[in-house]
């Protein structure tokens, strides 16, 4: 078959009078279709490269010439076909190979078939038919392979498209012609495909990779398009059983585009928000993707390559809310969608796409508290699927998991590594070993250990590898790059089995402040003007300002040694900065008097932040305007006995957020449960069920047998008694106990709950005492005066 192929590629005519040997080699690329010997490629390559070079040439003359001779057509499709086939079907196929098979050399031809396109009256034109199947093909080459995108066939295509088509009103007017709810046939013609599939998927498989600067920005695009695009996803997504092929063609490609405009460049994440012309249109856009992938006749045509309408629609629409959860300040909008944790969690234990498995997970991971979480019972399935993927990829020697490379693994990772479930989950499986092996390689990873390093049993592993301890401690000293000192330098400071024993000798000479200010820098701005208003009221303020530099873990512990006081200004970035964990963790060990205030709308403290402020008192300057925030804020850094101030308590708000939170009980202050008010007089079955109250549920288990009096002499314990003893004390009988390790946030955060309490008893019987005595007095009093009047 190979030389008769060979000799019928020599002699294929490029004019259409002629026609011998284009059914024969049709025959044969049609049996090869079938078959799919990647043998025929490596023995038949130059005569590929001649029949591709034909087809080209083909598709650039005046198509009248040939566009009516069937053998012609014939021989094209069977050509598109393997050319598809090319692409997902022959890994052990060289890159390179298949670059030259598919891309052209001259940059006219590409010049002379959008002459042809362009000069085209007809809705209906074979041509535009054929021509499309050519650029789609492209465009899934540039998707599996993103390292041609800067190729300069695929940079000039991009710009026809973006030029001639996207930023016209055509595309427009089809864009309005999809806003019907019963939408005719009749209107889903070559030319409107076109427009809406075969160009909307080529400006985004080269948009999404491309690092150069791109002649029209996201934003100018979805000003153009993005109104009319909203409106389409709206009033389709309300009626998706009623979808055609043709329909799910335009929708899935149309939303793929506009997830381009949201990753534009690879790394560079165009902020969302600046794409939607309010949070309530964006909010909309996201429950209009929450009904698609909640359509399951989807699920049964997904593919594990990326080959389906279906597919591709799955694959964007979880792209997206991926992109806009981890904005992070639409999360309570996200959690607020009930059934959304079980649709997400399905189709990442059903999809047969790695990708889509994976872009579930991550939206879990992103939107979920540690409680719902844990209730859930994901996290074993999650950190196995991942460790899988990362593995795999790892040993691989492109650094890739089925085209998904080691960077983007870890960076769906790096929000995953924050969850205290995640983190226990990946020192069970030991696979601390696999990030130290990457981390010469990949700078993301010392991030990534940063979190999990905030796991006890972690830290151990961590500390018994000796060489890289040593490469941490070299790093601290030499590293030039800022971030990765700061990386390093956080990641030892938590191997440090304890900081109370730091000297503060060296610091009695310096200045100290009254309030420290702990925020992350995505909040400067507010922060700052905070800032100025305390200063304003004549106290001393410690916040860092130029993001410090050298050893930024020792600066920290300065400031928190040399302050009173810390102000943490509660945020979902805050919550997952590795940074404001430390800080806020080290002002809880020194015993600094904690005030949150809330800086984000919605946001629901978890996690360790929850675990951390507890019952504390919390200004909401989201709620009030800032003069009356600032009001009470220095009300509260005033005030003698936080119980007593003015501020809003903080408690799990009722509704969707609480529930999806799965807090058990919702968090109040002491004074309104049926406990006594003194400790001491506590049983064990009030202090378990004040335990409970506060989702101290491993504790409540830990210390069945304890009551009031065995509650505080347990804190007196954890106080006075040698560090690492008692820790390890402590563990051993957690074990026995619980079978399970105690965290040690959640004991720090009933140390905190115990101090809290003894001074709420001590004040109840001073104020007890004090009324007593005014009765004794008062009585003395009147008895007085009832002698005076005998």
């Amino acid at each position: 078959m190979k030389n008769n192929f060979e000799q019928l590629i020599d002699v294929l005519p490029l004019s259409s009078s002629f026609t011998f040997g284009i059914c024969e080699v049709t025959t044969i690329l049609e049996r090869q279709n079938n078959d799919l010997f990647s043998s025929f490629i490596s023995e038949s390559y130059q005569s590929l490269l001649k029949l591709e070079s034909w087809a080209w040439k083909v598709l650039s003359k005046d198509s009248c010439q040939w566009i009516n001779q069937p053998n012609y057509l014939t021989l094209l499709y069977a050509v598109a076909h393997f050319n598809k086939n090319l692409i997902y079907n022959y890994e052990d196929i060289d890159d390179e190979i298949k670059a030259n098979l598919l891309l052209p050399n001259d940059l006219e031809l590409i010049n002379d078939i959008f002459e042809q396109i362009n000069r085209n009256k007809e809705e209906n034109h074979p041509f535009i038919h054929i021509v499309s199947l050519w650029f789609d093909n492209l465009s899934f080459f540039v998707h599996e392979h993103p390292q041609y995108e800067a190729s300069p066939i695929v940079s000039l295509v991009n710009e026809y498209f973006r030029r001639d088509y996207l930023m016209t009103e055509q595309f427009l007017v089809y864009l309005v012609q999809l806003q019907q709810t019963k939408l005719p046939q009749s209107i889903f013609t070559d030319e409107q495909l076109f427009y809406m599939r075969t160009c909307t998927f080529s400006l985004n498989s080269y948009l999404t990779s491309k690092s150069q600067e791109f002649p029209s920005t996201p934003q100018e695009i979805m000003e153009y398009i993005g109104n009319d695009f909203i409106q389409v996803i709206d009033i389709h997504s309300h009626l998706i059983d009623m979808w055609s092929e043709q329909l799910l063609t335009c929708l899935t490609h149309l939303i793929e585009f506009v997830s381009a405009c949201c990753s534009w460049g690879g790394d560079k994440i165009t902020p969302i928000n600046s794409l939607f012309s309010s949070e309530t249109i964006l909010c909309s856009y996201i429950s209009a993707l929450i009904r698609i992938i909640s359509y399951k006749p989807f699920y049964e045509r997904i593919q594990a390559q990326w080959t389906t309408n279906e597919t591709i629609l799955m694959d964007f629409c979880l792209f997206s809310l991926k992109n806009i959860a981890q904005a992070q300040n639409l999360i309570w909008f996200f959690r607020s969608k009930i059934s959304l944790p079980n649709t997400l969690l399905y189709i990442a234990e059903l999809s047969v796409h790695d990708k889509i498995c994976l872009r579930a997970y991550v939206i879990l991971g992103e939107i979920l508290c540690n409680e719902r979480l844990k209730d859930l019972q994901i996290t074993a399935n999650l950190s196995r699927f991942f460790y899988d993927m990362l593995e795999q990829a790892w040993r691989h020697p492109t650094k890739k998991y089925k085209q998904i490379p080691i960077s983007q693994l870890l960076r769906s990772f790096s929000t995953l590594s924050k969850i205290d479930a995640i983190q226990q989950k990946t020192a069970d499986l030991n696979k601390i070993s696999i990030f130290i092996e990457m981390s010469d390689q990949y700078t993301i990873v010392f991030d990534i250990l940063w979190a999990l390093s905030f796991n006890q049993d972690i830290q151990q592993q961590l500390r018994s590898n000796t060489i890289f301890m040593s490469k941490l401690v070299h790093l601290a000293k030499e590293c030039d790059n800022e971030k990765m000192r700061k990386m390093t330098h956080g990641i030892l400071w938590n191997l440090e089995s304890t900081h109370q024993d730091r000297r503060l000798s060296e610091l009695l000479d310096k200045t100290s402040f009254d309030i420290m200010i702990s925020y992350s820098h995505k909040d400067e701005v507010i922060c700052k003007q905070i800032y100025e208003e305390l200063v304003k009221a004549g106290l001393r303020v410690w916040i860092d300002f130029d993001q410090m530099h050298g050893n930024v873990m020792d600066a920290m512990a300065q400031a928190i040694e040399r302050s009173h006081m810390i102000v943490i200004c509660m945020s979902e970035q805050y919550r997952r900065s590795n940074y404001c964990r430390a800080e806020a963790h080290y002002a809880f060990q020194r015993e600094l008097k904690i005030v949150p205030i809330l800086l984000q709308e919605h946001y629901q403290p978890d996690g360790w932040l929850l675990f951390l402020i507890g019952q504390l008192l919390y200004v909401d300057f989201v709620k009030h305007d800032f003069a009356r925030a600032i009001e009470l804020l220095l009300d509260e850094i005033r005030a003698d006995d936080f119980s007593e101030s003015s501020v809003t308590p903080l408690r799990s708000r009722t509704g969707t957020v609480a529930v999806l939170c799965n807090a058990q009980t919702p968090m109040k202050t002491l004074s309104a449960s049926n406990i006594p008010r003194n400790i001491r007089d506590w049983t064990k079955a009030n202090v378990h069920d004040w335990l409970i109250e506060h989702n101290l549920m491993q504790m409540s288990q830990f210390l069945i047998n304890c009551d009031g009096h065995g509650l505080i002499h347990f804190n007196d314990y954890l106080k006075n008694g040698e560090t690492k003893q008692v820790l390890n004390l402590i563990q051993e009988e957690s074990y026995r106990i619980t079978n399970e390790s105690l965290s040690l946030v959640e004991l720090s955060y009933l140390q905190s709950l115990i101090e809290k309490q003894k001074h709420l008893s001590e004040r109840s019987f001073c104020r007890r005492f004090r009324r007593d005595n005014r009765n004794t007095t008062r009585r003395k009093k009147s008895l007085l005066s009832c002698c005076r009047l005998m």
